[in-house]
């Protein structure tokens, strides 16, 4: 796992992360705009680029923060799910990529297939994410051809990636049997990685029919599942990412509540801040822990349906912050 992105000054910090926390959100709103009415986009494959290169932007300025805010967003909201997937399977990738060393070209198919692999049924993604019933069979259709009917969709918008739109095209399909990426065709290599990110970011988002998993479970799961193919993937996940990254819940060994901040220097060790206290009673101030300095532990991660605090998202990564940088300070 990475070590926690550089903390920049305290004393800046409200400036920049109020901005930061208002252009997530911006960025969540053109894509979903992107995604939602495409032929009616001027000249989509640059507004498609666009959100690529603010997506880049805002993820080298706080890793950390960034993954905070996903986790939250994907665990928190089922309104407009399609653009909150997209970017958070985006997100991952982007993350990911440096880790699989991919060259550039290969990163951008992936993170731009990763936008608009659902693309071709955006509506309907979106409904089935508020539906308590079975699919009808009609449903059941649509979402079985959606990544062919993506690719349709996708070459009319005058995108002319050719491993983009494969990504998309296979991102559904049989992964071929080969125990490491490397001996894989870039198509097919883009493919399982964005095929295990996608399951991952579902199995954490709620839905009407179920509520999300927590992190520590959806990437257990993940690496569980039909160990010779996804491995790979789901190992790195963890190591980059972290069994319990930022944005998690988790239980403390001491009974209390705590919502993970930063990643630290050591893998499976992060800041926390202990929201409800061991008796279940919200904390009027949150207290920080350094996981990795021992005692409380991390006992498990709970699903966000599990808590019922409402947290200010502003408030805990400008504490997330804060703290890395004291600790930066005392131990620079």
């Amino acid at each position: 796992m990475a070590p926690s992105a550089q903390a920049s000054p305290p004393e800046a910090a409200d400036s920049e992360y109020e901005d930061l926390l208002g252009q997530w959100s911006d960025l969540e709103s053109a894509l979903s705009v992107l995604l939602a009415r495409p032929r009616s986009v001027q000249n989509f494959p640059s507004k498609l680029r666009q959100c690529d290169l603010w997506l880049q932007d805002l993820v080298a300025h706080d890793i950390d923060a960034a993954l905070y805010l996903m986790l939250q967003l994907a665990a928190t909201s089922t309104v407009g799910y399609s653009a909150s997937h997209a970017l958070v399977c985006a997100t991952l990738c982007h993350i990911l990529a440096p880790e699989f060393r991919l060259p550039a070209h290969e990163r951008n198919s992936l993170v731009r297939a990763a936008f608009t692999m659902n693309i071709g049924m955006t509506a309907l993604q979106d409904t089935l994410a508020l539906q308590r019933e079975e699919l009808t069979p009609e449903q059941q259709q649509a979402v079985a051809r959606h990544p062919q009917a993506g690719v349709e969709l996708l070459e009319a918008l005058r995108i002319t990636d050719d491993l983009w739109l494969e990504v998309v095209a296979r991102h559904h399909a049989p992964q071929p049997e080969a125990s490491q990426l490397a001996d894989l065709h870039a198509p097919e290599r883009l493919a399982r990685i964005l095929s295990t990110i996608d399951r991952y970011a579902a199995m954490i988002s709620p839905r009407k029919s179920r509520t999300g998993r927590s992190a520590t479970d959806s990437v257990r799961a993940i690496v569980g599942h039909d160990r010779e193919l996804r491995d790979e993937v789901g190992l790195t996940l963890v190591r980059t990412v972290g069994l319990c990254p930022p944005g998690t819940f988790v239980r403390l060994d001491n009974a209390e509540t705590a919502i993970v901040l930063r990643r630290s220097e050591r893998a499976n060790f992060p800041l926390v801040a202990s929201v409800v206290d061991a008796r279940g009673e919200p904390h009027s101030s949150p207290t920080l822990y350094h996981t990795v300095r021992g005692q409380p532990r991390i006992q498990s991660a709970l699903a966000r349906s599990a808590v019922t605090v409402q947290l200010p998202h502003r408030v805990m990564v400008r504490l997330g912050l804060y703290a890395a940088h004291r600790t930066n300070t005392i131990t620079g």
